[in-house]
């Protein structure tokens, strides 16, 4: 026999997208943002300054493009 019990779970929805280097908010829609952006997440290892530190940011597609456009080496276009 089986017993049941109804639980309320609680869940979170993106409600703000933010570009860190700009500050222009990305718009979302019931969770779905409206445009594509850089999302970064980095845990820094054992050889770094920043031991077990997690560094997460947001880049909107115009300020990605001009990060990347001060790459000394070019990146390749994945297709």
């Amino acid at each position: 026999m089986r017993q049941y019990s109804t639980i309320m779970k609680e869940t979170s929805e993106i409600t703000k997208i933010v570009c860190n280097r700009c500050g222009r908010e990305i718009p979302v829609r019931k969770g779905v943002p409206q445009e594509d952006f850089l999302e970064v997440e980095k845990t820094w290892g054992y050889f770094s300054d920043k031991d077990n530190q997690t560094d997460r940011f947001d880049l909107c597609e115009h300020c990605y493009d001009e990060f990347v456009k001060g790459f000394q080496i070019k990146i390749r276009d994945g297709r």
